[in-house]
């Protein structure tokens, strides 16, 4: 039975917060009025509550509306007031945005207990309940605009009286909720990332549950906010919802539980049919038609489009969902997923990373609950039609070829290609593919994602290149793991495997070569193109070494290149491991006194933890090229002895990965079925452009001849 109580009409408005949890000496509008400035407030003149009378208004008490001088009260028509009321300064003039005009005034509307900012339009809101609204706001046709005593606007709280019951968590990488977090207004992904890992320690978990209770308020009583020149129109709900400045909501179904955030050089708008439930919103996001989107949190600058569906997830900074559906994901930065028929669950994903039409992730579990995970590190490509099994684990800049993958596949093979192998009937890694094959997509893909990051707050040093410290990890480790299988299919140890990788006489060899420990079946897995990668790998390293000792050169223009080299040689540390935190990268070690000081209590609060990044970030450059030169050692350890040799390899190297972004591309303009589609090849140029053209083309040119010229001047 609905339990509906009667209660005295007078009463309406007041008792916004019962006795029982007002604070000692304080009343219902403590916080209400800790963001006004009540002597800026008047009571209505007795001429003015006449004319306002007049005008077809009510109210229980007219004492109780408050204005500011520059009130006219002919411009507020046919509403009804309930509770303490106060209105600024109202002229008589219209605002225009869009196309939508509206005279300045409250009209049609039924208003408890609320505050509004100077040269509001406000029209037929059937119930507008204890919201503060700010200046040039306009709000048409909307059925509820309310906030209730306990509201959270989309944080995680428990509020005084409340049970622990109904908290909001983030169920994210696991559907059983074992790696849940709480959200707050200013998560980032990292913050995500290093709750849900180890689960075992409680007291590393206590410290982070601790440090968020300190970002919470348990106090009843907090109105919902609207930001200056907000505009909302022809929405249905909106129920404990703050919204900052510029903020665009148009045909909205619902909006419960939310966060907000919008600046005037960043706003967000939401748009028609979307149903939008516990969560934060950050700026400069986009949302529009049809979007189911629950216990999520929404990182700057990302969209959710066209029918959606994002739960119980967390998707970083510039990413785009549209059609698809998304759960129990933690998604970094620099992500796109547009297809209708893709579905990504129980996933931790870390960025610059695209689903295909037809991938499905999560569908399939091999336990006995739905407890299965995906972890993808960066650039990490499912393509057409891929079904994939949890568990899986991949290494960056993995493409899966479109096919169905019936067991669980643990790859640690940087920048390869996954298939089924129709010819051994197995598994399939072709090494080093996107070098070989298609150079372009992954040299685009990097300078793209740094190109379109449009954070304006830049609070986490996103990594882009597809060469940094995470790869380079990881290919030193496939190097080895190449030389252990290259040595068994030797029928020899890995020091053997490793002289025949090393051997240029073995590059045309048609060695068969089987890895072990990528796929949880019993069909063998095929390693293709093997010697080629290892020597592309080695070449990397060396390039990247070069590349980074220019780019400190040019952050120490008053340095001597030879003192910068030996410097950092000096103070280098063989930093091997490194953590993805949401986009930025930093050396385990530093991770782990992170926790320490979390556990110890000698971090106390996110903001804390959030200048930890920026510290990070500064140190990252230096770290980034000690790093590289320890990668450079391992593959070349005598580079320092020689160094014009070294950096003859790594202009070779710049040479062959320009020329491979030119070739990749050249192909798409030289398969003639895709010229069967054009009746001629300047047809094909007028639909896909020339290809001497290319904006991204000529600049890799250009940035390749000036490093060139860079090496020549250390040399």
């Amino acid at each position: 039975m609905n339990r509906i109580d009667k209660k005295p009409l007078a009463d309406l408005g007041y008792g916004f917060v019962t006795a029982d949890y007002l604070q000692t000496g304080s009343n219902e509008y403590l916080y209400r009025n800790a963001s006004i400035q009540q002597t800026d407030y008047r009571q209505l003149t007795a001429r003015e509550i006449s004319i306002m009378e007049a005008n077809l208004n009510e109210a229980e008490n007219w004492k109780d509306i408050w204005v500011k001088e520059g009130f006219n009260p002919y411009l507020v028509k046919n509403c009804r007031f309930f509770g303490l009321i106060r209105i600024g300064m109202l002229e008589s003039c219209y605002l225009e945005f869009k196309n939508l005009r509206m005279p300045v005034g409250i009209y049609n509307s039924t208003i408890i207990s609320s505050d509004f900012g100077d040269n509001v339009a406000i029209d037929r809101v059937n119930l507008l309940s204890h919201f503060q609204i700010g200046n040039e706001v306009m709000i048409l046709q909307v059925n509820e605009l309310a906030t209730t005593p306990t509201a959270k606007f989309g944080n995680g709280i428990v509020k005084d009286g409340e049970a622990e019951r109904i908290r909001i968590w983030l169920e994210l990488g696991n559907e059983n909720g074992g790696r849940k977090v709480i959200p707050f207004i200013g998560m980032r992904p990292a913050d995500a990332f290093l709750w849900t890992q180890d689960r075992d320690d409680q007291a590393l978990q206590a410290g982070y549950f601790n440090l968020t209770q300190q970002e919470f308020s348990t106090h009843r009583g907090y109105y919902g906010q609207i930001g200056d020149r907000t505009v909302i129109k022809n929405t249905g709900i909106i129920k404990d919802v703050n919204m900052g400045s510029d903020t665009y909501i148009k045909g909205a179904n619902k909006l419960k539980n939310l966060t907000i955030i919008s600046y005037p050089h960043a706003s967000t708008q939401i748009g028609e049919g979307c149903e939008i439930v516990n969560g934060i919103i950050h700026e400069g996001c986009r949302i529009f038609y049809g979007v189911k989107a629950v216990r999520f949190i929404l990182a700057a600058h990302s969209q959710l489009k066209y029918g959606a569906r994002l739960i119980n997830s967390f998707l970083g900074s510039n990413s785009t969902i549209s059609c698809c559906e998304v759960l129990n994901a933690l998604i970094f930065p620099a992500h796109e997923q547009h297809h209708n028929n893709s579905f990504l669950c129980a996933a931790i994903i870390h960025g610059q990373s695209n689903m295909a039409a037809g991938a499905t992730l999560g569908s399939n579990h091999n336990s006995r609950g739905a407890d299965g995970e995906l972890q993808a590190g960066r650039g990490f490509w499912p393509g057409l039609s891929v079904a994939l099994k949890h568990n899986s684990k991949f290494a960056a800049f993995n493409l899966i070829s479109k096919g169905n993958y019936p067991a669980e596949i643990h790859n640690p093979i940087p920048f390869s290609l996954l298939g089924n192998d129709d010819a051994s009937g197995g598994l399939l890694i072709i090494a080093g593919y996107w070098f070989q094959y298609n150079m372009y997509a992954i040299a685009r893909n990097a300078w793209k994602f740094a190109a379109r990051d449009q954070r304006v707050e830049k609070n986490m040093l996103l990594e882009f290149d597809y060469l940094a410290p995470d790869t380079v990890s990881e290919i030193l480790h496939a190097r080895e793991l190449f030389c252990q299988w290259v040595g068994d299919a030797l029928e020899k140890d890995a020091a053997a495997g490793k002289a025949w990788l090393e051997n240029p006489a073995n590059a045309q060899e048609n060695l068969a070569v089987w890895a072990t420990g990528i796929e949880n079946s019993k069909r063998k897995t095929r390693v293709a193109k093997i010697h080629r990668a290892y020597q592309i790998f080695g070449d990397l390293l060396q390039y990247h070494a070069a590349k980074e000792w220019v780019a400190t050169c040019q952050r120490n223009p008053d340095q001597k290149p030879m003192y910068l080299l030996n410097k950092t040689l000096a103070n280098a540390t063989a930093i091997q491991t490194w953590d993805n935190l949401g986009g930025q990268l930093i050396p385990s070690g530093a991770v782990a006194d992170l926790k320490n000081k979390i556990k110890s209590g000698g971090i106390k609060t996110w903001s804390e933890v959030h200048a930890f990044y920026e510290k990070q970030a500064a140190l990252y450059p230096d770290q980034k090229f000690e790093n590289a030169l320890n990668g450079l050692l391992k593959v070349n350890p005598k580079a320092i002895e020689n160094i014009s040799a070294w950096l003859a390899n790594a202009v070779d190297t710049s040479r062959f990965l320009t020329e491979g972004i030119e070739k990749s591309r050249a192909k798409d303009y030289q398969d003639p079925f895709r010229l069967a589609m054009f009746g001629n090849a300047k047809e094909l140029e007028a639909v896909i452009g020339d290809l001497d053209d290319n904006e991204f083309i000529q600049q890799s040119k250009v940035n390749q001849r000036v490093f060139e010229e860079k090496i020549q001047g250390l040399l």
